[in-house]
């Protein structure tokens, strides 16, 4: 089609306001959400949290103040997600349905492992625990690190006759429930003294320190110290932890691998609402104190935007978010595990 100038002036004008236009337009709103929880994965989390954020266009906040603090503040509806290290009860899930109307749904992210850590400058080589050996130190009944519950399974090693001093959590922690979730499987005198799982306990012995953190902070600063903490705790204050002896007999460290193992079972029967223990896993290579560590989700968002953003930030996490886990040692969720997860997001409305 042939213009005249006029039109050839007309059609320029147009196009440079259009461009004009697209160029004044503003960028996209970056969505904000909140979260609260678990310490166990809180290095992994903000890892990915920072890492969706030019992704996803969402700016992801987050309070490592534990399990317990988790899921108080996603069922009283102050945040818009929690995370737990413990699956959520029947109690919890219906007490959450009571107050909003509809459910909660858990979403496994990674696996870890809880260790035993201990601060032993004289001992260079990694201790071996038996669950007797664990569970008597933390009931308080085994005082001395060269007690023969802990030198019988560490033959060769010299053990110092120095008093044990036990570190454990003092706020409500997922950590501390996978913790007793191992003592309660193995231990019926931890059963009949202490009771069985929960986030807290009242202890027989030791001190409390806030966090993965605070407890970590204890057995670094105090010889003779004992504490339990999720690997990469252990591993970024360059403390000693030990191996433990599985179901199968076998002294085991934590490890990717081992970790691995400990959910090959699981994965295969994982219900729908993913709740599931871990813990004395059988099979030879498994280590006994491994967890699957959870996001709790709101079934309904009524924000749109807010929907979007923390629907993709899950489907990132469970697919290509699992290629930056095992650098902080964490293990990958199995695929099958995954792939069911992909199915459940749908359920968010």
């Amino acid at each position: 089609m042939k213009l005249n100038k006029a039109g050839f002036r007309t059609t320029v004008a147009s196009t440079f306001a259009l461009l004009a236009m697209g160029a004044a337009a503003p960028a996209q709103a970056q969505v904000s959400l909140t979260g609260a929880g678990a310490t166990f994965p809180a290095p992994i989390y903000q890892k990915w949290f920072s890492d969706y954020q030019s992704i996803g266009n969402a700016q992801i906040n987050y309070q490592p103040n534990g399990s317990g603090g988790g899921i108080k503040a996603v069922t009283e509806g102050v945040t818009d997600f929690g995370a737990s290290d413990m699956p959520l009860t029947d109690e919890q899930l219906s007490d959450y349905q009571s107050k909003h109307g509809f459910k909660v749904l858990l979403f496994p992210t990674v696996l870890g492992a809880v260790v035993p850590t201990y601060n032993l400058p004289s001992v260079s080589k990694p201790l071996n625990f038996t669950p007797a050996a664990l569970a008597g130190i933390f009931l308080g009944t085994i005082t001395k690190w060269n007690d023969p519950a802990i030198a019988s399974a560490n033959k060769g090693v010299s053990l110092p006759n120095l008093d044990i001093n036990v570190a454990h959590r003092s706020d409500a922690s997922g950590t501390t429930f996978v913790w007793t979730d191992y003592l309660s499987k193995v231990s019926p005198e931890w059963v009949q003294k202490v009771g069985k799982a929960n986030t807290s306990v009242q202890w027989p012995t030791g001190i409390g320190g806030k966090g993965n953190d605070g407890v970590t902070g204890i057995v670094k600063q105090q010889e003779g110290a004992i504490g339990y903490v999720e690997l990469i705790y252990a591993v970024k204050n360059k403390l000693a932890y030990g191996s433990v002896e599985n179901s199968s007999k076998q002294f085991v460290a934590a490890d990717l691998a081992s970790v691995t193992a400990a959910a090959a079972g699981a994965a295969k029967s994982i219900p729908d609402d993913f709740r599931v223990s871990i813990t004395n896993a059988p099979g030879k290579g498994a280590y006994p104190i491994s967890t699957f560590t959870w996001l709790l989700v709101p079934s309904k968002i009524s924000d749109g935007a807010k929907k979007a953003a923390l629907v993709g930030f899950l489907k990132w996490a469970i697919t290509k978010g699992q290629d930056e886990v095992e650098a902080l040692d964490y293990a990958k969720l199995p695929s099958s595990v995954a792939s069911k997860e992909m199915k459940a997001i749908a359920l968010i409305q």
